[in-house]
Order: C-alpha cells, then sequence, then structure tokens
C-alpha cells in the first residue's frame, strides 16, 4: 500500500501505523511512543520551538484559522487529539473569538497533559487523558476534531481515522496537521537536517536520545498525501484534501463527515 524510494530501491510494504524501533506489534509500539514523550514532556515545548525555528507557531495559527467558521458558532464542540502540551487546543480557543464553543484537549500521555493544564491559565478547556484509537466518547459527539503533529504516532492510522469518523457528527470537519516529506532541493535539505542535525540538537537539549532519533523515521514511515487522503475517503470523509505549509514540510489534512 505505502511506496517508499530509499537509495534508490523501491520498497512496497503495508504500513498500518507508528512502529518505534525495537517493537513488533501495535500494542508494543503505542507504549513505546508513550514512553518517549513521557520522557521529553519537561522540555517539549522548547525544543519544538527551537527545532522549528518558531514555525510551528505558525503551522498551529494557519490550521486553526481554517475552522474559524465552527469555532466562533456558539454550542460547537471541538476536540484536539493527541494535545500534547496544548498549543493546538490553545490556538483554537484563541480563534474562538468569544463564542460558546467547548474545546476539548485529549492525550494519552499524562506527563504532557499536565503541562497542558498548568498552561490552562483562565481553566477555559476541558482536558482528558484517553488513547485516540479509544476515545471515552459517545458517536456524534463533535462538530471538529483536529490533531497537530500526533497523529503520526498513532500505532494504526486507519484505526485512528474511523475513531475520528465516530466521534465526529454529520456534516462534522476532521484536521489533521503534520510533518510530510517535501521533494527537490527542498527535500534534500530537510532530510540533512531532521537526520542529521534535529537528533542530535534535541538529544543534547532533551538529555534523551530515542525520540529525536525516532522523530525522522516517523516522518519517513508516514503515509505521503495521496495515500492518506485515500485512507481518510475510506474511514467516511468526503472529498479530503490536503494543502502543504513551509514548501511541504508539513500541512493539513481536511476531511468532512459524510
Amino acid at each position: 500500500m505505502t511506496k517508499r524510494n530509499e537509495s534508490s530501491t523501491r520498497v512496497t510494504e503495508t504500513v498500518t501505523g507508528a512502529l518505534p524501533e525495537g517493537t513488533a506489534d501495535p500494542q508494543a509500539a503505542a507504549l513505546a511512543v508513550q514512553e518517549m514523550f513521557s520522557s521529553i514532556a519537561p522540555r517539549y515545548d522548547l525544543l519544538n520551538h527551537v527545532l522549528s525555528l518558531n514555525v510551528d507557531r505558525l503551522w498551529w495559527r494557519r490550521a486553526s484559522r481554517r475552522f474559524d467558521p465552527i469555532l466562533r458558532r456558539d454550542g460547537s464542540r471541538v476536540l484536539d487529539l493527541c494535545c500534547g502540551t496544548g498549543d493546538m487546543t490553545f490556538a483554537l480557543r484563541r480563534r474562538t473569538r468569544g463564542s460558546t464553543a467547548q474545546i476539548f484537549g485529549a492525550d494519552f500521555v499524562h506527563a504532557m497533559l499536565y503541562r497542558a493544564t498548568r498552561k490552562d491559565r483562565d481553566a477555559q478547556l476541558r482536558w482528558v487523558e484517553a488513547d485516540a484509537l479509544r476515545l471515552p466518547f459517545p458517536d456524534a459527539s463533535f462538530d471538529l476534531v483536529t490533531s497537530a503533529f500526533g497523529f503520526r504516532n498513532l500505532a494504526d492510522y486507519d484505526a485512528g481515522l474511523r475513531e475520528i469518523a465516530r466521534v465526529l457528527k454529520p456534516g462534522g470537519e476532521c484536521g489533521i496537521l503534520d510533518f510530510s516529506e517535501p521533494e527537490g532541493l527542498m527535500g534534500h535539505l530537510y532530510r540533512f537536517y531532521f537526520k542529521r542535525v534535529l537528533p542530535k540538537i534535541g538529544s543534547v537539549i532533551s538529555g534523551v536520545k530515542g525520540p529525536y532519533a525516532y522523530l525522522p523515521s516517523s516522518v519517513e514511515r508516514f503515509p505521503p498525501p495521496q495515500e492518506m487522503l485515500e485512507r481518510m475517503t475510506r474511514a467516511g470523509f468526503s472529498q479530503p484534501t490536503w494543502t502543504a505549509y513551509t514548501f511541504g514540510i508539513a500541512g493539513l489534512y481536511w476531511g468532512k463527515k459524510l
């Protein structure tokens, strides 16, 4: 299903989801991801901003603007999935502009969620410790579900899309912001930075090696845009789209539940 070019050799494999080194099944993969992000939680925000040269802030703002009509509608219910320390969740709240929209942030890494709650000084958001593949919400609970740089780490991408579709109301929207692999010269520069520079800086600042060696491999493993759009269609989303950000380094997947 997923096609990759590595060292001029074409490799075909069926990719279910994230698979950190040393894991062989979805359960082990999920546990490894949980442990990795727990280990870097204390410096997660600093590292995100340093390693992205603060471009991540622009990506969150741009993605959240896409959903202004929902966010500014009184009574809307919004879920930010795999919210980490809450940066996308806060970006969504800023776009509400005083509406009565209810915004939830969900993550299965307790250390990350704890830091998100510490940043929520007004206590206007609702934080839920939950697995993205087994959400504790009834069917058709939300008008919008987003995920920023977390969906890529799910142990089963298709199951994650189906779960998003399950908790969305008919006509509800989904927005997945995540990394991609650009082509051409930018792609060469991007891969050099991601594979050679970023892991070293991340490991030095965080004091933990594993997560920042995992990051480039997780992006490389993640389905390319066209395949993600096909997966979204199979999961029940109508005419999904992908909008590239910053030369294709990242992008927003959008879909509406049928």
